[in-house]
C-alpha cells in the first residue's frame, strides 16, 4: 500500500472514532443530574428566564434533534454563546484561551521527551547498574506522584523560599501591557516585535509549568524507551556491530535507539489525553488561563455549553494527533502500510 492510499485510509478510519467520541460527549452531558440553565442561573433565575434560555440552547427539543444539531456543531466548531460572562462566542473565547495551552504543551512534551527517551536509552547501556535502578525508581516515583503537588511543591521551593521564579500567571502585569498581541502566544509575539523584556518575563513563567507537567508525563517514555532499547542492544546486528569494534556509545544512540523509537512515537499519540487532563491540573494550579482553567471555571460557573464544547474540542484533538501519529509511523517504519 502506498503512503498516499495508507494516510487516506487512516483518515477515514478515524471520521468513526471523531462520531463516537462527539456521541459519547452528547450522552455524558445528557445524563448529569440536574438543570443545566437552572444551575447558570441560580436562585436569581425565573420560570420565565429558564424557559426562554432552554428554548435559546434547543434543550426542549426530541433527544435525536438535539444530537443532529450537535453534530454538525462539531464538525462546523459553532458552538454558540456562552450562559456567562457576556454570552461572548464559544469559539472566540476558547481561540483567546488555546495558544496559553499549546505555549505550556509544547515545552512539556519536548521536555518530557528528551528526559524520557535518553534518560531510558542510558539506563538501558547500564543495564543492572547503578544508573540503571537510578532511573527506573526515577520514573515509577515521578509517574505516581500527583501533578498538582509537585506543582505546588515546585511553586513554595522556587517561588516562595528562594523567589527565582514565579508561581502563576504567562507574564508579569506591568510587561504585558507593551505587549502587542498578534498570535497569543506570548514567546512568539514579543519575538515579532522585539519586546525582550516581555520574553524573558514569559520564559520565566513559562518554567514551573513546564517542568511540573513535563516531570510527570517523562516517567513513562522513560520505562518504554528503556524497554526497547535493551531488546534492541540484543538483537543479531547489535551483536555483529559491537563484533566489528564500534564503539558502545555509537551503538546504543547511533543505531539501537532509532530503532527502539517506534514503539514511543506510538505512545506519544496514546499520551495525548494524559496531557491534556495534566494540563488542567498545571493550569489550575498556576493560574494559567489556557483551556483547562477555563474548563474549570466554566464547570465552577455551570457554564453548560461550554463546558460541552471544550471537551468535544479535546475529543477533536486526541483523535487528530492519533492520525498525525500514525502517519509518522508510516513514514519511520514502512511495514505498517502493507
Amino acid at each position: 500500500m502506498g503512503l498516499r492510499r495508507y494516510i487516506l485510509t487512516r483518515i477515514v478510519l478515524t471520521l468513526p472514532m471523531v462520531f463516537i467520541l462527539g456521541t459519547l460527549v452528547f450522552l455524558i452531558m445528557r445524563v448529569i443530574p440536574g438543570d443545566p440553565v437552572r444551575s447558570a442561573l441560580g436562585p436569581k433565575g425565573t420560570p420565565e428566564m429558564i424557559q426562554q434560555i432552554r428554548q435559546q440552547l434547543g434543550l426542549n427539543d426530541p433527544m435525536i434533534v438535539q444530537y443532529g444539531r450537535f453534530l454538525g456543531q462539531m464538525f462546523t466548531l459553532r458552538f454558540g454563546n456562552s450562559l456567562v460572562g457576556g454570552h461572548r462566542p464559544i469559539i472566540n473565547e476558547m481561540s483567546e484561551r488555546f495558544p496559553a495551552t499549546l505555549e505550556l504543551v509544547t515545552p512539556a512534551s519536548v521536555l518530557a521527551l528528551v528526559i524520557g527517551i535518553y534518560g531510558g536509552a542510558w539506563a538501558a547501556s547500564h543495564r543492572k547498574g547503578v544508573i540503571d535502578y537510578s532511573w527506573r525508581i526515577y520514573a515509577v516515583v515521578i509517574y505516581s506522584l500527583p501533578i498538582f503537588w509537585l506543582g505546588l511543591m515546585l511553586q513554595l521551593l522556587f517561588g516562595v523560599r528562594f523567589k527565582l521564579l514565579p508561581i502563576s500567571g504567562r507574564i508579569d502585569p506591568i510587561i504585558g501591557t507593551s505587549l502587542v498581541h498578534r498570535t497569543n502566544i506570548y514567546t512568539i509575539d514579543s519575538l515579532i516585535s522585539g519586546n525582550w523584556p516581555a520574553l524573558i518575563s514569559v520564559l520565566q513563567h513559562l518554567v514551573l509549568p513546564t517542568i511540573t507537567l513535563g516531570l510527570i508525563l517523562s516517567g513513562i517514555f522513560v520505562r518504554l524507551t528503556r524497554i526497547n532499547v535493551i531488546e534492541t542492544l540484543a538483537a543479531d546486528y547489535i551483536a555483529a556491530a559491537r563484533a566489528r569494534g564500534i564503539r558502545e556509545r555509537v551503538l546504543v544512540y547511533g543505531h539501537a535507539l532509532k530503532n527502539a523509537l517506534i514503539p514511543v512515537i506510538t505512545l506519544i499519540g496514546l499520551q495525548v489525553a494524559i496531557l491534556l487532563a495534566g494540563a488542567v491540573l498545571t493550569e489550575t494550579v498556576f493560574s494559567w488561563p489556557g483551556m483547562g482553567s477555563y474548563l474549570v471555571e466554566r464547570i465552577s460557573q455551570r457554564d453548560y455549553n461550554a463546558v460541552q464544547s471544550v471537551i468535544t474540542v479535546f475529543a477533536l484533538l486526541v483523535a487528530l494527533i492519533s492520525l498525525a501519529v500514525d502517519v509518522i509511523y508510516s513514514l519511520v517504519d514502512p511495514r505498517v502500510r502493507y
